[in-house]
Order: structure tokens, then C-alpha cells, then sequence
């Protein structure tokens, strides 16, 4: 889960918690850094893919993964909040 930031209403999600579950923090990065390779070695494309792609050129890999796996825990989060 991201860490939270909310004030008045206002929701502020941060970085990923490492107060979380180990588990699937470890699942997430995984599976962010298999979805790297596929789209790096041009096989598959993602919803990520131009964002991920634009990163990459700029950071190393193991960091775009850590963020592509905080952008998929605010997604499944909100899924899980919303239904």
C-alpha cells in the first residue's frame, strides 16, 4: 500500500510502505521489472509503455521498476477501495 498524505479531504498518496507486507511488495517489484523486459525487448506493449520507455532512458532499471510497482499499487489499491 502507499504510504498516506491525506489532509481535509485532500488524498495525498506517497511512496511505497515498507511497513507493508513483505510478500507482496517483492511480488509487485517482479512483476514490474518482468513487464520492463518484455517491453524493452519490444514483445509486448503496456498502458505503461511511453511513460516506462521515457524513464528508462533517463533512470536505471531497478528504480523504474520501484516506480511502475508504486504506480501499480495505487492502482490496485484504488481498485480494492473503489470495488
Amino acid at each position: 500500500m502507499p504510504k498516506d498524505h491525506s489532509t481535509a479531504g485532500q488524498v495525498r498518496l506517497g511512496v511505497i510502505a515498507r511497513a507493508g507486507d513483505e510478500c507482496l511488495r517483492a511480488v509487485l517489484v517482479t512483476v514490474a521489472r518482468a513487464v520492463i523486459r518484455i517491453v524493452q525487448s519490444g514483445r509486448g506493449k503496456s498502458a505503461f509503455t511511453p511513460w516506462m520507455m521515457s524513464l528508462l532512458k533517463r533512470k536505471p532499471p531497478k528504480l523504474v521498476a520501484v516506480a511502475l510497482t508504486n504506480k501499480i499499487a495505487r492502482i490496485a489499491c484504488k481498485l480494492m477501495v473503489t470495488g
